[in-house]
């Protein structure tokens, strides 16, 4: 598939992903009735406050979310020049989980509404940053930055991470069990435009910024070697991409907890579509993450409606056959890698 095919498709898709999400819920509205409630003005109840108080909010915080975990996992994979490469390998995913369950478990108490969610999301970014950032210097040395080293340091401290998040675990209540259990699952049940505001801010940031490497990460699918031959400044590349997928998936595991699967497979997909050229697979990549959370969401919240379905298993359950599919066909036609 042409690469410019794929982008316009995606960009009329998410309008129609968007509405679906505005209209579909416990409470079915028409996509003329979404419109209406969307542009009339605020209620204190009825379908203009379910659409615009709930349900815009968290569309627009999947779809950030979404993009920010779909280019993220394309720029790593072209950092690693490994296709099975996640923004988890450098450890923030698993420090973020461990901030959040610190916070959940030593301050349960404080763990209530609005401040509540405020002080998870902090606890989250903030140990996503620091697991980060030990990755990042255990990997740095006088010769520059290894990937390899930082492939291994990603998986201790992941690991580390785990055992401390096990520790807390066996110390802690049924009910703060229970939380951190769905917090990991990953969900969007507490946006909020403030929180959605957060993922605009850090979203347009992050995403704007790392198709700028876009050709640096195309040099280095040759070779850290061969890139710095044809000038690219390799050990400012990989430091200015860890510190944007960092703080793009540091805020998105902050504002939605763990969503697995959407990093690793989405540029996989889209990749399998388009190619490896990442002036394309980056925007692509951001636009199919993107589409896939919203329409994920959707489901979550409809397919065992009044109760909703934690996000991550959804992802998982929707995109797993689509990937293997994809597989199959590239097998089956003899497409090589």
């Amino acid at each position: 598939m042409r690469p410019a095919r794929l982008i316009g498709l995606q960009f009329a898709a998410l309008p129609v992903a968007l509405l679906a999400a505005l209209a579909m819920g416990s409470v079915s509205l028409g996509p003329g009735e979404s419109l209406a409630a969307l542009f009339s003005p605020g209620e204190a109840g009825g379908t203009a406050a379910i659409v615009q108080q709930i349900r815009l909010p968290r569309a627009l915080m999947a779809a950030l979310v979404g993009a920010m975990l779909g280019i993220s996992g394309a720029a790593m994979q072209g950092m690693f020049r490994n296709p099975l490469a996640d923004p988890s390998l450098i450890g923030v995913t698993a420090g973020a989980s461990l901030g959040a369950s610190c916070l959940i478990a030593l301050a349960a108490p404080l763990i209530h509404g609005a401040l509540g969610l405020t002080l998870v999301s902090a606890g989250a970014f903030i140990g996503g940053m620091l697991a980060v950032l030990l990755v990042y210097r255990l990997a740095r040395s006088e010769m520059g930055t290894s990937v390899a080293t930082m492939l291994l340091a990603g998986i201790a401290i992941t690991a580390l991470a785990g055992a401390g998040g096990n520790i807390l675990e066996l110390y802690s209540s049924n009910e703060v069990l229970r939380r951190i259990s769905l917090w990991r699952m990953g969900g969007l049940d507490g946006a909020d435009f403030p929180r959605a505001l957060v993922a605009l801010l850090v979203g347009g940031v992050t995403i704007g910024l790392l198709p700028r490497f876009a050709t640096a990460l195309n040099a280095l699918l040759l070779g850290e070697s061969e890139a710095r031959y044809l000038g690219v400044p390799v050990e400012r590349t990989k430091r200015a991409i860890i510190l944007l997928v960092a703080l793009a998936v540091g805020c998105s595991v902050a504002l939605a907890g763990t969503i697995a699967f959407v990093g690793l497979v989405v540029p996989h997909i889209v990749r399998l579509l388009i190619g490896p050229d990442h002036r394309y697979l980056l925007p692509a990549s951001a636009q199919a993450g993107a589409l896939l959370l919203l329409l994920a969401d959707t489901l979550a919240r409809t397919a065992v409606a009044p109760m909703e379905l934690p996000v991550g298993v959804v992802t998982a359950i929707v995109g797993v056959p689509f990937f293997i599919s994809l597989l199959r066909q590239r097998r089956d036609y003899g497409i090589g890698g």
